[in-house]
């Protein structure tokens, strides 16, 4: 994977993917300032070089009946690097769980879990989470609301060197 050097165009290309990425070459052309082609060969650059990662829909959870988000804060008994890596590969089976971070401190990992219900839930933290191997404790934490929910990361299209012309 070979890095790309941003320049301000680059990181223009970057926001308006990550705002839409449905946007149409041509409009994201239009917003960098350059022509089609060499836009479309920036994406293929940055898309190599691993800025770009892949392109997703947001689907609204309660739309397909996912009425709860729950926040379990997992210890374990262990911290060996094999009973952590065994924990993640685990957490990757489970279709519920949305999102699944390692921390530092007094939690091992955070995971981002969805149900229909809190029935559903409890029944995925009593049959798979807490029935797991190495899980010493987990503390859930029920989402009431959402008032921001922006994936990515800011993105200052402004810094940084200016482009060569194209």
């Amino acid at each position: 994977m070979q890095r790309v050097k941003l320049d301000r165009i680059d990181r223009r290309i970057l926001a308006d993917l990550q705002a839409d990425g449905r946007m149409t070459n041509v409009e994201l052309a239009r917003r960098a300032g350059i022509s089609a082609p060499p836009c479309l060969r920036r994406v293929r650059a940055l898309e190599d070089a691993g800025y770009v990662k892949g392109y997703h829909a947001e689907i609204d959870p309660a739309a397909l009946g996912f009425n709860v988000t729950v926040f379990a804060h997992v210890g374990l008994n262990s911290q060996a690097e094999a009973d952590l890596k065994g924990f993640e590969d685990l957490v990757k089976g489970w279709p519920e769980v949305r999102e699944c971070h390692m921390l530092a401190g007094e939690t091992d990992f955070l995971l981002k879990v969805v149900a229909h219900d809190w029935d559903d839930y409890q029944r995925f933290l009593t049959t798979r989470l807490t029935a797991a191997p190495n899980i010493s404790h987990v503390k859930s934490a029920l989402a009431i609301r959402t008032s921001k929910l922006q994936p990515g990361v800011p993105i200052d299209v402004d810094s940084g060197p200016e482009p060569e012309h194209e």
